[in-house]
């Protein structure tokens, strides 16, 4: 089983010629409301490129409003396991204000919500499912305290523990040792790494070096265009560059990379292979509109 600890956004889309100056009123193409939220984005990219059969669950809030029946609703259609998925009464539903411009670059801001209100008593609460996983993957846009907890719990039942840095944030130094797979781009890398910027693709290795060196066992650095890369604990490592296509929105690319990459380590691949896995799912899901509506399923992707 795969769980997923992390947040639950309903994504307020607005398509935009390009992205307005300060204190400018810019008359935009198209709104759409789209389930979305990091957490939900790669619970869903789990259960659509896994293997058949894998089961994938969420512990996560929502509030007590329609986007939380909403979201509830795209969840469980994914065949996604929601008993730990908790409405929290008298909150709102976390949001994610989305701007996409003509060149597919978008701009986002989030109001945490019920996401707020994930805390380590739910966590607790959520342990006999812990318990059953095989890959706890977590993420940062629930309160960092509750992330520490979690790892550090899937970590002592001995779990395979996956951590997306996103967005990014300082984390204690020792908290790296107790994750298996560090998933992270390359601005997340730097920081956590606790260089001051990320001159060229040249500093990937340094920089996934250094954070092996922190206690990180494998990592993963993803580079948008520039493709992937990849260094691990069997002392293998190495850069795939990205398949080419014409994107028209980046929204949750990453998430899906994630979904597709941990799909196919929890079915045993060899890592290079999950990466080019979850490349061309990526890939797939930027010629799309949206965040889960965007997300392939396994049967799409096409190596």
């Amino acid at each position: 089983m795969i769980v997923i600890i992390g947040s639950v956004n309903m994504d307020l889309v607005l398509r935009v010629p390009r992205m307005p100056m300060p204190g400018e009123t810019l008359a935009g193409d198209k709104f759409m409301t789209i389930p979305g939220g990091k957490g939900a984005n790669q619970a869903v990219a789990c259960a659509r490129l896994a293997a058949p059969g894998t089961a994938v669950a969420m512990v996560a809030c929502v509030g007590d409003d329609a986007f939380g029946a909403q979201m509830r609703q795209s969840i469980t259609a994914c065949g996604i396991d929601d008993r730990y998925l908790d409405e929290v009464a008298g909150e709102a539903t976390g949001i994610a204000s989305i701007m996409v411009d003509a060149n597919a670059q978008n701009s986002i801001v989030i109001a945490a919500g019920a996401n707020g209100r994930l805390d380590v008593e739910r966590i607790e609460r959520a342990r006999p499912l812990i318990e059953q996983a095989s890959i706890v993957l977590l993420q940062l846009e629930v309160p960092i305290p509750t992330v520490i907890h979690a790892i550090e719990l899937a970590h002592s039942l001995g779990k395979t523990v996956v951590l997306n840095p996103a967005p990014a944030q300082a984390l204690p130094r020792e908290l790296l040792q107790k994750v298996d797979y560090l998933i992270l781009n390359e601005i997340e890398a730097a920081m956590l790494a606790e260089e001051r910027a990320v001159a060229n693709s040249d500093d990937i290795p340094q920089l996934a070096a250094r954070l092996h060196a922190l206690g990180a066992r494998n990592v993963v650095v993803t580079l948008g265009e520039k493709g992937v890369y990849g260094a691990f604990a069997d002392g293998r490592q190495g850069h795939l560059p990205a398949r080419k296509v014409q994107a028209v929105d980046t929204t949750a690319a990453g998430d899906t990379f994630i979904g597709g990459f941990i799909g196919a380590i929890a079915q045993g691949r060899d890592p290079f292979d999950a990466i080019a896995y979850a490349q061309a799912a990526a890939a797939l899901s930027v010629t799309r509109i949206g965040a889960q509506t965007s997300i392939p399923t396994r049967d799409e992707v096409v190596l």
